[in-house]
């Protein structure tokens, strides 16, 4: 069977929205293809998928064969066809001078004099910020193969330890994908990586090669290159970036095969520069990147997995400087210009007296924030604003807690679902929203029931063909018509909220009917567990307000929800009805429409007037400039991304003292 359909996930099947590809394609039995321009290759090979170059907006033909083909079809189609697949919220963090909902002060560029100075070296600005300290050179060995040829009663053993030292590569990345301490933005990177080091495309290239003689070592180095090669040549410059990452994955499984380990980035010193001329994406998501105070690299660009990574931690960085790197081994001091991509050897005194203010600057900046970290933000009436976090995974715990969250307005049970080739059972989503209460407590946690359709596959969910999946099954309507999926969820809420103040929130509530219809079920799952003798407790019921017959109807839902929490992404797109990722009508989503804002009046307005909790956790809860209207208009909790929450409480605590 096959199906054709335009791509319309962003910027195309690039490194992470391809990992999840793969792994969805995996999770069926059938042989999968994707063609482009005529050209097929295996949707279970993130290599050859990648390589395929598909962008966004381009045609493209998924073939099935087997017994489950119909589904896979239908899964990979949708996937296809979503925006957003494989970029999760928590894996496309950006640093806060790129935060839509902060006001980051820009700060000024560096003196012509501190950059026409001597010693002065110019790459790729690939993140942005200021960095003087130390420099740590960091220039591992080359490897080379043995360069002798085996003989034929070699071969086979050569091969088994090929094999054995690809397992190990991959445990190690599993090792580190199991780790709370890994970011979810590292996490995604280091999947891609575990990916390419089990693609059949690097481990048959390098076995074909030892089976022509070749020792494994220098087939895993030639397999490697040529790979990267293809990378190279393609017409994109983020596949590109893709070549450095077979090289380091190849680079670890040469490693093993040595019995060795790869220089260790452990002893860096407090707010050195880190100087290589290449560094795996999978060495500095390990490394101790809090105590790293910029990047230089020969290799790499913007678009390269170590400028992202530096990027999600805020971390200055300078890449592709090609052969100049050299004139960094022996550097003592480093200045650093992740905006213009300058680097400066060894500073002299007015120098580093310029970079070292600048330093400052963004570091008192940054500090005028931090201390609104633990500060419980109060209107001049004694009310509390709850100022809460956006996440949508385990691994976003750290960044909200460090950010002072206040609890979790929206936690987006999606990812849970669509991280597995099955559906999550009850006891694993159970011990999710309990380690998430937990983490919070005694602050609320408010989880968003599955919020899926047909724009976002899962797999074990079999979605219709629908024109317009946005405006079709989804969310509260899938699942009140799939039971046996929510009550599963239901039943692991009730559960978890033994273990801390969970609330429940429904998503795409458009009539009445839909909130009674769950709160039956919830009292159905709840005998069930008080009868198996589970340990449970109640939670409070409140909807997602984003239909626009949620808020014509909000007087009348207020009685029968314990809280209204207002989703203004969907909201806004419902309201004008334009689509919020199309460019086209971009224009037309505006938070501040007066048709948008009249909406939020009086969704506000039926919240209060039946004595319930009125929040909002779209976009616009994060903005300077509309806090205070919302807050007057009675909202008494924000939700948002944890990037936006000190600069939020900064804004509540001025109206509180009338600035």
């Amino acid at each position: 069977m096959e199906r054709s359909t335009i791509v319309r996930v962003h910027e195309g099947l690039h490194a992470r929205p391809a990992t999840r590809f793969v792994k969805l394609a995996k999770g069926f039995e059938s042989d999968v293809e994707l063609v482009k321009d005529g050209k097929a290759v295996s949707a279970k090979s993130s290599v050859k998928l990648m390589l395929l170059a598909v962008k966004e907006n381009q045609e493209v033909t998924v073939r099935a064969n087997g017994a489950d083909a119909i589904e896979a079809i239908e899964a990979l189609i949708g996937y296809l066809e979503n925006p957003r697949a494989g970029l999760d919220d928590e894996a496309e963090v950006q640093s806060p001078a790129h935060d839509a909902g902060q006001e980051v002060a820009p700060v000024p560029e560096p003196s012509p004099a501190a950059l026409g100075r001597a010693n002065g070296l110019r790459g790729v600005a690939a993140s942005e910020g200021f960095a003087i300290g130390p420099a740590f050179a960091h220039f591992p060995p080359d490897i080379a193969g043995q360069g002798r040829m085996l003989q034929a009663e070699e071969i086979t053993g050569e091969i088994d330890r090929f094999r054995a030292a690809v397992r190990a590569v991959q445990a190690r990345m599993d090792h580190a994908l199991a780790q709370d301490s890994l970011s979810a933005g590292d996490r995604g990177i280091v999947a891609a990586l575990r990916d390419i080091a089990a693609d059949d495309s690097l481990t048959g290239e390098a076995e074909g090669l030892i089976k022509g003689g070749n020792d494994a070592i220098s087939a895993v180095i030639t397999a490697a290159s040529t790979i990267a090669a293809d990378f190279s040549a393609v017409d994109d410059h983020y596949l590109n970036a893709r070549a450095d990452d077979v090289h380091a994955v190849g680079r670890q499984i040469c490693l093993v095969l040595l019995g060795q380990d790869d220089v260790s980035l452990e002893n860096i010193p407090e707010g050195a520069i880190l100087i290589a001329d290449d560094i795996g994406a999978w060495d500095l998501a390990r490394a101790p990147l809090k105590r790293i105070g910029g990047v230089v690299c020969g290799h790499g660009g913007a678009t390269s997995h170590i400028a992202i990574i530096a990027r999600s931690h805020g971390i200055p960085a300078v890449l592709g400087l090609g052969a100049q790197v050299n004139a960094l081994r022996t550097a003592r001091e480093v200045a650093l210009d992740g905006n213009g991509g300058h680097v400066i050897i060894d500073p002299d005194a007015a120098t580093r007296a310029d970079f070292a203010g600048r330093v400052e600057a963004a570091a008192k900046e940054r500090a005028g924030l931090t201390v609104f970290k633990t500060v419980t933000p109060k209107l001049a009436d004694g009310r509390i604003i709850e100022v809460a976090a956006n996440i949508g995974s385990l691994e976003e715990i750290e960044a909200a807690l460090e950010a002072g969250a206040m609890g979790v307005g929206l936690f987006r049970t999606e990812l849970l679902f669509m991280r597995h080739m099955h559906l999550p059972s009850e006891d694993m989503q159970a011990e999710t929203y309990a380690a998430l209460a937990k983490a919070f407590a005694p602050y609320p946690v408010i989880v968003r029931t599955l919020d899926i359709g047909g724009d976002k596959p899962i797999a074990g969910i079999e979605f219709p063909d629908e024109e317009n999946p946005f405006l079709g099954w989804r969310g509260i309507r899938m699942c009140l018509d799939r039971p046996d999926i929510f009550k599963r969820q239901l039943r692991a809420l009730l559960r978890a909220a033994v273990h801390g103040n969970i609330k429940v929130m429904l998503p795409m509530v458009s009539d009445i009917s839909e909130v009674t219809r769950t709160r039956a079920l919830v009292e159905e799952c709840a005998a069930e567990l008080k009868a198996e003798g589970v340990p449970h407790a109640t939670f409070d019921l409140g909807v997602m307000i984003e239909t626009p017959a949620a808020v014509l109807i909000a007087p009348a839902l207020a009685k029968e929800v314990d809280f209204f929490s207002i989703g203004t992404n969907d909201l806004t797109q419902y309201i004008m009805a334009a689509d919020r990722l199309n460019p086209t009508v971009a224009k037309l989503n505006d938070v501040t429409n007066p048709a948008v804002m009249s909406a939020i009046e009086m969704t506000a307005k039926a919240g209060v007037a039946a004595g319930i909790m009125v929040g909002m956790c779209g976009e616009a809860a994060g903005r300077p400039d509309l806090i205070a209207t919302f807050v007057k208009m009675g909202l008494t909790e924000l939700s948002m991304s944890p990037a936006s929450i000190q600069r939020a409480k900064k804004t509540i605590m001025a109206m509180a003292s009338g600035d």
